[in-house]
């Protein structure tokens, strides 16, 4: 059963998680076209959604990609110096997973399955997993 505090907290973490998102979005020069894409938005949802006090509610979906993106941000954050760590998501890679692709396009085109993959790669660089 849900409490109080829960319906009164989601939306407090929903509003978080957008936030965290649009600075990324900015620290990493995506394009509208590209955050939106990264967060499964329409471009017009996601100029609504980054205002403060957006009334929408995030899928389930949604939240993981975000909390993953977060997670992807803060691993190179931790192992690459400024610029590359800002710039690595649109660098090409030729790292098995991304076969001289941009990490970016491989997420978008992937969706959450690949995020993850790249998340789970960020946290191989810095020694996480």
């Amino acid at each position: 059963m849900e409490t109080v505090m829960q319906r009164r907290t989601a939306p407090d973490r929903q509003a978080v998680a957008l936030k965290a998102f649009a600075r990324i979005a900015d620290a990493w020069s995506l394009t509208i076209r590209e955050t939106a894409a990264l967060a499964d938005m329409s471009e017009s949802t996601w100029k609504r959604a980054r205002r403060p006090g957006y009334a929408g509610e995030l899928t389930q979906d949604q939240t993981l990609r975000l909390s993953a993106l977060v997670g992807i941000y803060k691993s190179l954050e931790l192992f690459f110096d400024a610029p590359i760590s800002r710039e690595w998501v649109r660098l090409p890679n030729k790292g098995p997973e991304f076969n001289g692709a941009r990490p970016i396009d491989r997420m978008i085109a992937g969706g959450l399955p690949a995020i993850l993959r790249v998340r789970t790669h960020a946290d191989a660089l810095r020694g996480g997993v």
